[in-house]
């Protein structure tokens, strides 16, 4: 499952990645907002790069962009397989993507905290990890998918209904196929 979970959340991420994007220069045309340099200052931070003033280079900002989205779509990813799969598993990943760049930008001195933002800033950066976040997860999870239902969705179809003091598959079942997914 897990080997599965990583090429298939790097791909997942990736292409959240490039939807976001996307939606980002439409927003930005239309809204003459900059681009932002925020990427770029966080990975010269924690890679020890040089720092420079003003616009940074734009390879530096892709590679943090991109590479912090293929490896948070791994987590979805892991989500998908694991039978945590359709619209509220993408919104509650939505809040994981928010916190990583929270907690990289804030630890680092690049950002501060989203409370302190204007708020039509704080609203399009909501917008736009979200539209990452069910990017993502859509195709986490129409990839997992083919693999047929994950852990979590077997132990549900045994008994529906969201039963209390119900234990756990037995361990034969949960991976499916004889334990071997």
């Amino acid at each position: 499952m897990l080997k599965r979970a990583l090429w298939q959340g790097l791909l997942a991420g990736t292409a959240g990645g490039v939807v976001m994007t996307l939606g980002e220069k439409i927003e930005q045309a239309v809204t003459g907002r900059p681009d932002s340099h925020v990427p770029a200052r966080v990975l010269q931070r924690l890679s020890g790069l040089p720092e420079r003033p003003g616009n940074q280079p734009l390879p530096v900002n892709w590679a943090m962009h991109y590479g912090q989205a293929a490896l948070l779509g791994v987590l979805r990813s892991i989500m998908a397989q694991s039978g945590l799969r359709g619209p509220i598993a993408s919104a509650k990943f939505t809040v994981v993507r928010l916190t990583s760049d929270q907690i990289l930008e804030n630890a680092t001195g690049v950002g501060a905290p989203p409370t302190t933002w204007p708020r039509q800033e704080l609203v399009v950066d909501l917008l736009h990890k979200t539209v990452y976040a069910f990017t993502t997860g859509a195709v986490a999870d129409a990839l997992a998918a083919r693999s047929g239902p994950g852990p979590g969705q077997r132990h549900a179809a045994v008994r529906p209904g969201g039963h209390a003091r119900f234990g756990p598959l037995p361990r034969r079942d949960a991976y499916g196929a004889g334990g071997r997914r």
